[in-house]
C-alpha cells in the first residue's frame, strides 16, 4: 500500500491513493485539482522516505469532492456567584479531498493494468451466475416431480385426526344424565318417612 503523511492547515493527515481525506476548508470549488506539497513521509511497500522536514520532489495530487460542516460544539462559560453565564457555539467547515496520485508533480496513475486484471474476474462471475441458474432449474424440475405423493399423504392424514377428537366432546353429556338420577332417589326416601309418621299417630 502506498501512502503519505501530508500537512494541510497546520494539521497532519494520512493520504492513501484512492481514498478520501477531510481537511479544513480550502478556498477552492468542487471539482478543482489541489496539490499538497508538504509531504513529511512517503511509504511505498518496503521503501520508506522520511523528509527533513519534507520529502523533496513528491506531491499529493487530489480532487475536491465537496464542502461540508462538522458537528456543532457548544461552549458555555460559567462563573459562580458572579452571575456570568455565556453560551456560544462553533461549527467547523471541512473540505473532502479524493487522493488521486502520490508521486512527482504531473505524474498520473497507471490504470491500464488494473483494467486488464479485472476482465477475467468479470467473466468468471458471469460463468458462475449461469451455473447457479442451471442448478436452480434442475432442482425445481426434480422437486416438482416428487411433490405429488407428499400431497396425497397429507390428505389421508387429515380426516384421521378429526375422527379421533370427536368422542372426547361427548363426555360432558354423560355427566348431565347421572345428576338427575340422584335427586329422584332422595325424593323417594322422603315419602317413606312421612308414611311412617302417620301410622304412629293412629
Amino acid at each position: 500500500m502506498k501512502y503519505a503523511i501530508v500537512v494541510s492547515g497546520g494539521k497532519q493527515y494520512k493520504a492513501v491513493e484512492g481514498e478520501t481525506i477531510e481537511v479544513d476548508r480550502l478556498p477552492v470549488n468542487a471539482g478543482d485539482k489541489v496539490g499538497l506539497e508538504h509531504v513529511l513521509m512517503l511509504v511505498d511497500g518496503d521503501n520508506i522516505s522520511v523528509g527533513t522536514p519534507t520529502v523533496g520532489g513528491i506531491q499529493v495530487s487530489t480532487t475536491v469532492i465537496d464542502h461540508f460542516k462538522g458537528p456543532k460544539i457548544i461552549v458555555f462559560k460559567y462563573r459562580p456567584k458572579n452571575r456570568i453565564r455565556v453560551k456560544g457555539g462553533h461549527r467547523q467547515q471541512y473540505t473532502r479531498l479524493m487522493v488521486d496520485v502520490i508521486g512527482k508533480p504531473g505524474e498520473t496513475r497507471k490504470v491500464a493494468k488494473a483494467e486488464k486484471a479485472e476482465a477475467p474476474v468479470v467473466e468468471n462471475a458471469e460463468a458462475k451466475a449461469e451455473k447457479k441458474v442451471e442448478k436452480k432449474e434442475v432442482a425445481a424440475a426434480s422437486s416438482s416431480k416428487g411433490k405429488k405423493p407428499a400431497a396425497t399423504k397429507k390428505t389421508e392424514k387429515a380426516p384421521a385426526k378429526k375422527t379421533e377428537k370427536a368422542p372426547a366432546k361427548k363426555a360432558p353429556a354423560k355427566k348431565a344424565e347421572k345428576a338427575p338420577a340422584k335427586k329422584t332417589a332422595a325424593k323417594k326416601t322422603t315419602t317413606k318417612k312421612t308414611s311412617s309418621t302417620k301410622t304412629t299417630k293412629k
